[in-house]
């Protein structure tokens, strides 16, 4: 893929190829995301979003491939690049005893940052409990302590993987209200997800990825995302049926 020597790059993947012994993971994915965009990555369950997002933190060793992020080699220099990027996984996952004030606070540690009062505003939007222990909370509840440990110490890049399953619809809204407030002060966010209309409504370029391949790339007002991702999706309800 070509780099535009007059763009600045957030994520910059050439090549990228994971596979899962004989599984297929992602095979041979290219992806330029400027800083400052709001980019949506589209695509069915198992097309090998996360994947992708896991190869890019280094959470998974990939076969091939090069990963940059905010100008970095991503396997070469994780510390640095993880300093300035924030990530929500799909799963929310914490230890159940702790004390969701303690959850954040670890969070912050590990950065060695204080964020003491980005965390405390962030869960005043949400309305987050800080005093109710993990197991107590429901998936919803789960994922605004998610957002908050992604989003507390101000990142460069966020990469956010579902942000929004488990969210009822006011606290959807309030993510996204809080992501366009970081996205305007110069944060470049990576949304991955498989509901069209938010991607549509929030992200200014987009990917579709199917298969563990990129299909197309294109700004979301220019694309005809409600046709493609509409053509693929039959597709893989026709496949399912089929077997």
């Amino acid at each position: 893929m070509e780099k535009n020597p007059d763009k600045n790059y957030a994520i910059e993947i050439c090549n990228l190829t994971k596979t899962y012994g004989k599984k297929r993971g992602v095979s041979g994915i290219s992806l330029q995301v400027e800083e400052g965009d709001i980019f949506g990555f589209l695509g069915p369950n198992g097309a090998g979003k996360s994947t992708t997002i896991r190869s890019m933190l280094g959470l998974l060793h990939f076969q091939a491939g090069e990963i940059r992020l905010l100008s970095m080699d991503a396997s070469h220099r994780r510390r640095e690049v993880l300093a300035g990027v924030g990530y929500m996984p799909s799963e929310a996952m914490f230890y159940p005893s702790m004390k969701v004030k303690d959850v954040i606070l670890f969070a912050a540690g590990i950065r060695k940052k204080d964020c003491g009062k980005e965390a405390e505003r962030i869960c005043r939007l949400l309305g987050v409990d800080t005093e109710k222990r993990i197991r107590e909370l429901s998936l919803g509840n789960r994922k605004k302590v998610s957002i908050v440990c992604a989003m507390q110490h101000r990142p460069r890049l966020l990469i956010l993987d579902e942000p929004t399953s488990g969210l009822d619809p006011l606290m959807q809204e309030a993510f996204f209200g809080l992501l366009l407030e970081y996205n305007r002060q110069g944060t470049t966010c990576f949304l991955s997800s498989h509901v069209l209309s938010e991607v549509k409504k929030y992200c200014r370029n987009a990917a579709f990825i199917k298969d563990g391949k990129i299909i197309r790339r294109d700004s979301v007002e220019g694309a005809p995302l409600d046709e493609l991702f509409m053509h693929y999706y039959e597709e893989d309800k026709d496949d399912t049926a089929e077997a």
